[in-house]
C-alpha cells in the first residue's frame, strides 16, 4: 500500500539505506518506525470505513453538555442564534443539554421555535400558543357538555355524584367538577361541562376552574392587547405562587373567553401534517370538529383511558423536577378536581400533581390530533416533558411537535411501525448478514421483537436521565434536517455527519447488533430475544450506542433511507 511504501522510504532515510546497517539504534528506529506505519494504516482503515466522517460522539464517551453560559452566548443581540442554529445543533449532538436549561433549548429542538427566530417573534409565537392551549382544554370542557344534551340521560345515575350533583372529595369536600352522563360501555368519564351550559352568564366559570391543572409556577409572558393586563398581574402575584399560579390561567382563560362564547368565534388548532414547524400548523374556524357521531363515544374513551394510565404513572421524574415533587397535597387535590380525577386517594402529592398534567395536555392533543386521539403509551412520552417543562401550555406544544414523528406510532393501521421495523431489519441485514440469516430461521426477521421499543422510542429500556440524552440528540437531527442545515456541504462538515430524523432506529439496530453473539450461540426462539430486549432496561451505556449508531448511519444512510 501507499502508506506502507512510504513509511520504508522513510525508514531508508533514516537509517542510511533500505532497513540495513546501523547496529542497535537503528533496529530499535525501525520498530518504531513500523509501528508508526500500522497505527497509521488502521487510522485510514477507519477513516475510509466511516465514509471519511467523524462521529460526534467518536470517543465513545459524552461530551461535555451544552451550559447555560454557552447557551446565552449562542445568540445576537437581536435574540436570534448565530449561524443559523448550526453551533446548538451540533453541541447537543456531541454531549446533550445540561438539566438547568433543557427547558429553553427544548422548544428549538422540538420546533415551537423556529432556529432562525427573533425574541420578539418567539414572543408572540408563545402567546398565541397559550391561547390555543387554553381553547384546546376549554374545548374539552365543552365537548363532553354537548354529549349530555345529545343523549338527554339523567345525571342522578351517575356513579360518585350526591343528591345536590357534586362529587364528594376523600376530605368530605364538594367538588365543582360534575361527572357526565356515562352509558353503560363507558363507566367512567368525568367533566365539568354542565356548569358551562346551565351558567350562560358566565360560560368560562368552570373551564377557568379546569385550567387549574397549569400547575406550573407561570411565569409573565408578553401578551397580545386582550392578555396585557392579566400579564402583569401575573408578575406580581407569581413570588407567591408555590407551583402552579390559579389566577393567572383564570384571567388568560376570561381574556380568550371574552369575546364570544359562540363556538363560530373559536380558532381551535388543529394538527397538520403540511409542514415541520409549530407557525405552519393549520388552524379550524369551526366551532366544533365536524366528525361521525362515533367521535364522542372516541372521545368518552379516551378520557377514560387517559385517567386510568395517568393515575398508574410512575414517580421516576421525582429527582429531576424539586419545585413539583414538594407540591403541597392541598394544590394536589386541587389540580386532581380541575381534570375531574379520580382514584387517586392512595398517590402521594406530586403524583396526583403529575396525574392531573397528564390528564389536562393528553385530553387536549386529543382534540388537536383527532386522527390519533390517544393511545396507551403516549403518556410515556409526555411524562419526561412535564418533568421539565412546568408550564402546561408550553409542555403540551413541545409534545405537539415530538409527536409530529411520532404519531406514526400509534396509527390504527400500524403502517408507521410497519415501516420502521422494516427499516431497523434492513440495517441489521446490511449490517450483519451472518445475524439477519439467523433472525430469518427464527422466523424474526420482521423485527418484532423490537416493537417496544420502536412504539415508547427506548423510554422502558433506558433510564430517565438516559431517556432524555438518547431524544435530545435525535431531536437536534430532526432540528437539523428540518432547518435545512445539512443541506451545504460546509454545514455538514460543521456537523461531523449527516443528521436523521430515524436516529432512533439506528440505535435500536445497534442496541441488537451488541447483542449479535448471544442471539446467534444462545438463542433458539423470537421469546428469547423479546426478554433479551425487555431487559436491556439500565445495561445499555446511552453513548456508545449512540456511537454505535451514528456509525450504522455513516456506512449504511445512502442504502436505507
Amino acid at each position: 500500500m501507499w502508506a506502507w511504501g512510504g513509511v520504508e522510504r522513510v525508514a531508508a532515510g533514516l537509517l542510511g539505506g533500505p532497513l540495513a546497517g546501523g547496529g542497535r539504534w537503528n533496529t530499535a528506529v525501525a520498530i518504531g518506525v513500523t509501528a508508526a506505519a500500522g497505527l497509521a494504516v488502521v487510522a485510514i482503515v477507519v477513516s475510509s470505513r466511516r465514509g471519511g466522517l467523524k462521529s460526534p460522539w467518536w470517543r465513545r464517551r459524552r461530551n461535555a453538555p451544552l451550559t447555560a453560559k454557552e447557551w446565552h452566548g449562542l445568540f445576537t443581540p437581536e435574540g436570534k442564534l448565530q449561524d443559523g442554529g448550526v453551533k446548538l445543533v451540533k453541541k447537543v449532538r456531541s454531549g446533550g443539554i445540561e438539566p438547568s436549561i433543557r427547558a429553553l433549548v427544548w422548544p428549538f429542538l422540538l420546533g415551537v421555535y423556529s432556529l432562525d427566530s427573533s425574541e420578539v417573534e418567539r414572543d408572540a409565537v408563545k402567546a398565541q400558543n397559550r391561547k390555543g392551549y387554553l381553547l384546546l382544554r376549554k374545548h374539552c370542557l365543552r365537548k363532553s357538555a354537548y354529549n349530555i344534551e345529545e343523549r338527554k340521560q339523567p345525571t342522578n345515575k351517575t356513579d360518585g355524584v350526591n343528591p345536590a350533583g357534586s362529587i364528594s372529595s376523600e376530605k368530605g369536600e364538594e367538588s365543582s367538577c360534575v361527572s357526565p352522563v356515562q352509558s353503560e360501555e363507558v363507566p367512567e368519564n368525568p367533566s365539568m361541562e354542565e356548569a358551562i351550559s346551565t351558567e350562560e352568564g358566565n360560560g368560562c366559570l368552570s373551564t377557568e376552574q379546569e385550567l387549574q391543572d397549569d400547575t406550573s409556577e407561570t411565569k409573565p409572558e408578553k401578551m397580545d392587547e386582550n392578555q396585557s393586563s392579566s400579564s402583569s398581574s401575573n408578575e406580581d402575584e407569581s413570588e407567591g405562587s408555590d407551583v402552579t399560579h390559579v389566577e393567572a390561567s383564570h384571567k388568560d382563560l376570561a381574556s380568550v373567553c371574552e369575546p364570544s362564547l359562540d363556538d363560530e368565534q373559536e380558532s381551535i388548532p388543529r394538527y397538520s401534517n403540511t409542514g415541520g414547524n409549530m407557525d405552519e400548523i393549520e388552524v379550524s374556524k369551526a366551532a366544533r370538529p365536524v366528525k361521525p357521531a362515533r367521535a364522542t363515544e372516541d372521545f368518552e374513551t379516551w378520557q377514560r383511558i387517559i385517567r386510568l394510565d395517568a393515575v398508574r404513572a410512575n414517580d421516576e421524574w421525582v429527582a429531576y423536577s424539586p419545585s413539583q415533587a414538594s407540591v403541597s397535597r392541598e394544590k394536589a387535590i386541587e389540580s386532581a378536581k380541575a381534570v375531574c380525577l379520580k382514584d387517586y386517594e392512595h398517590l402521594e402529592p406530586y403524583r396526583i400533581h403529575h396525574a392531573s398534567r397528564l390528564v389536562a395536555i393528553l385530553e387536549a392533543y386529543a382534540i388537536y390530533d383527532q386522527e390519533i386521539g390517544y393511545c396507551q403509551g403516549m403518556s410515556d412520552l409526555l411524562a419526561p416533558l412535564l418533568a421539565v417543562l412546568e408550564e402546561d401550555d408550553e409542555a403540551f406544544w413541545c409534545f405537539a411537535g415530538f409527536m409530529r414523528k411520532a404519531r406514526h406510532n400509534f396509527r390504527l393501521d400500524e403502517v408507521g411501525i410497519r415501516r420502521q421495523l422494516n427499516m431497523v431489519a434492513r440495517i441489521i441485514k446490511y449490517k450483519d448478514f451472518h445475524l439477519y440469516r439467523h433472525l430469518e430461521m427464527l422466523q424474526a426477521e420482521d423485527c418484532f421483537f423490537v416493537y417496544r421499543m420502536v412504539v415508547v422510542m427506548f423510554r422502558r429500556e433506558l433510564t430517565f436521565e438516559q431517556t432524555l440524552c438518547l431524544w435530545e440528540v435525535m431531536w437536534a437531527d430532526q432540528a437539523a434536517n428540518r432547518a435545512g442545515i445539512a443541506k451545504s456541504s460546509w454545514r455538514r462538515i460543521q456537523l461531523g455527519a449527516p443528521p436523521t430524523d430515524d436516529l432512533l432506529l439506528y440505535a435500536i439496530a445497534a442496541s441488537v447488533l451488541q447483542k449479535r453473539k448471544l442471539i446467534i450461540e444462545s438463542y433458539s426462539s423470537m421469546d428469547e430475544i423479546i426478554r433479551e430486549c425487555n431487559s436491556m432496561a439500565g445495561q445499555l451505556d446511552i453513548w456508545k450506542l449512540l456511537d454505535d449508531a451514528h456509525d450504522l448511519v455513516v456506512t449504511l444512510h445512502n442504502r436505507i433511507e
